[in-house]
């Protein structure tokens, strides 16, 4: 890590003056512009770094609609589900409607004979079974880093088996976009796009909910 030595009160304020005279004199057309898709989505997403720390796959009952474990803890499907609730989407809702609206388009890897509002949305399965009936499927690859664009929704299988799923950021490294993920020591921003086998490639919009 590359350590900067420490500036100067006089510094501080030198650069407070310059900071203050530059607000000052700032017109309405020199604000940023609103973010929009998919900027809000990855803005969401990568405010969890930091704030949710730990992996914990434990089951838990959960309010609805909007119901969530606390953010310093979570899944890899709760970065997208409170990312996209930034968005005043609620994955759990729509994945629950949808699923009592065709539950046979839903897997069956659980032994379950109905809904269950306080999982349904956390399982990477249901979620690429949504993705795939109400966004967009897109291709997948291996190697072409090029077809993966920021906002874009990627699910893995790991190796011992589990499915994973992550968002692509609009940062890229050696030509890869990185990945805003939680696979184990909470929400990061990683360099993993191909580390595992990549089984499914999707896009949700907000203008494409139902």
């Amino acid at each position: 890590m590359i350590k900067l030595s420490a500036p100067s009160h006089r510094c501080l304020s030198i650069g407070a003056a310059i900071l203050l005279s530059l607000v000052s004199f700032a017109t309405p057309a020199q604000k940023p512009a609103a973010t929009v898709f998919p900027d809000n989505l990855l803005a969401a997403a990568q405010q969890q770094i930091g704030v949710t720390l730990y992996y914990d796959a434990a089951y838990a009952r959960l309010a609805y609609p909007n119901g969530d474990v606390p953010r310093v803890r979570g899944v890899c499907t709760d970065v997208l589900i409170r990312a996209y609730r930034a968005l005043g989407i609620d994955l759990q809702q729509r994945v629950h409607e949808d699923m009592r609206a065709a539950w046979a388009a839903y897997p069956k890897l659980w032994g379950l004979r109905g809904t269950d509002r306080n999982i349904d949305h956390r399982r990477v399965p249901n979620l690429a079974t949504f993705f795939t009936r109400h966004g967009k499927v897109l291709k997948v690859s291996q190697t072409d880093a090029a077809l993966y664009q920021a906002g874009d929704i990627v699910t893995w299988r790991l190796p011992s088996g589990v499915p994973h799923i992550g968002l692509v950021a609009a940062r890229r490294y050696g030509g890869r976009p990185l990945i805003v993920h939680n696979i184990g020591g909470g929400t990061q921003l990683e360099d993993m796009l191909f580390d595992y086998t990549i089984t499914g490639h999707y896009r949700f919009e907000p203008t494409a909910a139902p």
